[in-house]
């Protein structure tokens, strides 16, 4: 008797071996993704400026990633709702610190660093959160965090499959020297309910698999871009809420396992499968030995 669907694992097309250097870039279903890859002894920058959700951030923070510009004073915001911090509409509230001078300082001491790590990355892994942008009305720019500030300062809009593309396009044809890989977060985003959600997560899919088969090589060119279905694993295999974290938005710890025993099979060599396994194993021991300490 069948009582699930089960999603295959097909070769998606990118292999990512120890050997490689990867940077991560997305949603936050990345950050969980790094922490595994990291465990696993990959080499692994995951959001360098933290959590992003939509594709035209991404692809400014791949654009600031290449010209290693640095961040400035015009760049320094004021977050709202009293937290009387400084951070950037280019990075997550992670970042925020007590001034301007911290904020930069640090800001670009980090930037610094994932320039050359984002240089010498030859596979890249890019997960779509959402379609919807928040744009400032000022001056129509595309904000990866609202830092809390008030509410009439941005618009809010979804993006169209065209600009989806146009973004995603812009990074992988700038970059022949890396492979992607690009997957649709299976995070929800219901802030603006769940038919947009719906939509927003179509437009994501639709415009990864035409980027996808634009950049999937021939005899004489090799494969620049695969995908990775982490969306379709967790509502289609996984279709239960127990499979969910208690927000039922986002996947729970058994759900990332899952899908990252499914994303070793798809993505990475057999031959490599054992010493990532003893790699795991040594990580678990540390954070136990940590926890003891």
């Amino acid at each position: 008797m069948k009582l699930y669907t089960k999603i295959d694992d097909l070769p998606c097309g990118i292999s990512i071996s120890l050997k490689d250097k990867t940077v991560l870039l997305g949603s936050c279903f990345a950050d969980n993704i790094g922490a595994k890859m990291a465990d696993a002894g990959f080499d692994v920058l995951v959001n360098p400026f933290g959590t992003l959700y939509n594709p035209q951030s991404i692809g400014n923070a791949v654009a600031r990633l290449d010209s290693c510009r640095p961040f400035t004073e015009k760049d320094c915001v004021e977050m709202g709702a009293g937290a009387g911090r400084i951070c950037s509409f280019e990075h997550h509230s992670s970042f925020a610190r007590e001034n301007k001078e911290d904020f930069l300082a640090n800001a670009n001491a980090s930037l610094l660093v994932a320039a050359g790590r984002w240089a010498e990355a030859t596979k890249v892994i890019i997960t779509l959160g959402t379609a919807a942008v928040w744009r400032l009305q000022s001056d129509g720019r595309t904000v990866s965090n609202c830092l809390k500030r008030p509410a009439s300062e941005f618009r809010h809009e979804l993006l169209s499959l065209k600009e989806i593309e146009v973004s995603l396009r812009d990074i992988v044809a700038k970059h022949p020297e890396k492979q992607f890989i690009f997957t649709v977060s299976p995070i929800r985003h219901l802030g603006q309910g769940a038919h947009e959600n719906s939509i927003s997560k179509s437009l994501l899919q639709i415009a990864a698999d035409n980027i996808m088969k634009e950049y999937s090589g021939d005899g004489r060119e090799r494969k620049k871009a695969g995908y990775f279905p982490a969306f379709e694993i967790l509502l289609d295999e996984l279709r239960d809420y127990r499979f969910y974290a208690d927000d039922l938005c986002h996947p729970s710890a058994t759900a990332v396992e899952i899908i990252w025993e499914h994303f070793l099979a798809s993505c990475v060599p057999q031959s490599e499968h054992e010493r990532i396994r003893l790699n795991e194993k040594g990580s678990k021991g540390l954070r136990h030995r940590s926890i003891l300490r």
